[in-house]
């Protein structure tokens, strides 16, 4: 019998914690449950679990200080952020301290569960390592190398990265892009998505002006080809 998928479910409000539990519970995952960050933390770090839903209003330790705390000490465990704060600059920091996604109160349980589910599905698909030219990406680690040197990228930047690495050779409008890097919810612009693969050009490409692997699809949007 395979292991279940241990979620780790950091809420305050008792009502929320015991009602989500029941429900993650009845789709099939263990469930491991913390009622302030600091306990939150603790958790995910002695035992592991899967995946975190995160709320951010918590006491002692709040959900962005925690996903920092976790992405500092080199732990990858996929986060989902549930949040009463949904304004654009709310979604941006959970997403740049490294939540993989953001759901804005009050949410339909089914829409949590789908999105759960999806955030698990590209953890387990993802292989660890990527190469093209001469840049290694590490999936786990969410760290990269460009001929053996570190390059520094933000948490969006390397969303949007790993993204493309995943699909190379299809063309991905830049509404497609905002929502398969970051999330349906994040408003973003296409001007947006243009900024940030010109970051990923200015790290990653020999030659920024003519790119080789960020590729512009002139009319249509953007193209990875490794």
């Amino acid at each position: 019998m395979s292991q279940k998928t241990r979620i780790l479910v950091v809420e305050d409000d008792l009502s929320i914690l015991t009602g989500l539990s029941m429900n993650l519970r009845f789709e099939g995952y263990e469930v491991l449950q913390a009622q302030d960050g600091r306990a939150g933390l603790q958790k995910a770090v002695d035992e592991r679990p899967d995946l975190l839903v995160l709320d951010v209003m918590l006491p002692e330790l709040n959900g962005y200080e925690l996903v920092r705390e976790l992405r500092r000490r080199g732990l990858t465990t996929p986060v989902v952020m549930l949040s009463a704060r949904g304004q654009e600059q709310d979604k941006t920091l959970g997403l740049d301290l490294g939540a993989d996604d953001y759901v804005v109160k009050p949410f339909g349980l089914q829409e949590l569960l789908s999105r759960i589910k999806a955030v698990l599905r590209r953890r387990q698909r993802e292989p660890e390592l990527l190469r093209f030219s001469d840049v290694a990406v590490d999936l786990v680690s969410r760290t990269v190398t460009r001929a053996g040197a570190p390059v520094e990228l933000t948490a969006r930047e390397f969303k949007l990265l790993a993204h493309l690495l995943a699909h190379p050779g299809r063309t991905y409008s830049r509404d497609e892009l905002l929502a398969g890097a970051w999330g349906y919810d994040y408003e973003g612009t296409a001007r947006t998505v243009d900024n940030f693969v010109r970051q990923l050009r200015l790290k990653l490409e020999v030659d920024p002006e003519d790119p080789r692997h960020f590729v512009t699809v002139r009319g249509l949007g953007y193209r990875f080809d490794a």
